[in-house]
């Protein structure tokens, strides 16, 4: 553990009774016209003020005695030897984040991607991560980069992009495995964003839409062929049926002359075939008017 994790941070506790301490000795001085008491109530109130810390409700701190690791303080009002004890820097047990990010780095099928990545992380064994673990902040964050670029190998260029809730579960996994024992625990990991090179974009927009158009055309042909094998049955039952043939054609006939100021060019072969001369005729006759 390196002599920059420890730190000195005063309390107001301390401060206000530095403060009460020196006005206190301050007033016997003037009283007795000896500084003796000025000079003890200083004393007292720097003792105070070093030995008295507190620590935030989600905070944990290290004490050393002599260098000598005697045990956790915090949350709350504590109290140490100054000179003899020291502290450790406070550790916060909130869940954290941590951005990393992997730059240009090699897909398994060999496209480099940049990928930036979200960790939530948390320290559930302070006396771990003080005392095993020489800057576990900065130890999570090369962790997490490291792992990253591992995951990133392992996985084809599709499975990063369709795939990005289980590359997670995975980093979260290995990162677990390797934080652990310093007394921390890797929450969730998130893959916020996968970039890859503009001309590679294009190139897969370009193989998308080739892909579309082809289902596409297959499509339309499978309909094409349907159609076909419809009109080779009906073709099948209008030969053997003539009847049913001209019931069609007289069908279709009516579908088109039906809406008004509508006109049909029929051949007279068509018409003698079907017989529509004397059905015309009738139609004509009913819907004359009488002179």
């Amino acid at each position: 553990m390196r002599t920059d994790q420890f730190q000195l941070r005063l309390s107001g506790i301390g401060v206000a009774l530095l403060v009460l301490c020196v006005a206190a000795g301050a007033a016997l001085t003037a009283a007795v016209q000896n500084a003796v008491p000025l000079l003890a109530g200083g004393l007292a109130g720097l003792y105070l003020l070093f030995s008295i810390r507190v620590a935030d409700q989600w905070e944990k701190v290290a004490v050393l005695r002599f260098g000598k690791y005697i045990g956790l303080r915090g949350p709350g009002l504590f109290t140490i030897i100054p000179i003899v004890d020291t502290i450790s820097r406070y550790v916060d047990q909130r869940v954290r984040v941590a951005n990393v990010s992997a730059e240009s780095t090699l897909t398994r099928d060999t496209v480099p991607v940049n990928v930036d990545a979200i960790v939530f992380w948390m320290v559930w064994n302070a006396e771990k991560s003080i005392l095993e673990v020489q800057d576990f902040t900065q130890a999570i964050t090369l962790s997490a980069q490291t792992a990253l670029r591992e995951s990133i190998g392992r996985h084809e260029l599709h499975q990063m992009v369709a795939e990005r809730e289980l590359l997670g579960h995975e980093l979260q996994r290995i990162l677990d495995e390797k934080t652990n024992p310093w007394g921390i625990t890797v929450q969730s990991v998130e893959i916020r964003d996968v970039q890859i090179p503009a001309d590679l974009q294009d190139a897969m927009s370009r193989e998308a839409q080739a892909e579309r158009e082809r289902r596409a055309r297959t499509i339309l042909g499978l309909a094409e062929t349907e159609i076909a094998q419809s009109f080779a049955q009906a073709a099948l039952t209008y030969q053997d049926n003539p009847v049913a043939m001209h019931l069609r054609a007289m069908n279709m006939l009516y579908e088109a002359i039906k809406e008004r100021g509508s006109m049909v060019i029929v051949p007279s072969s068509a018409v003698e075939t079907m017989g529509l001369g004397g059905m015309l005729a009738t139609a004509s006759m009913n819907g004359a008017k009488p002179a």
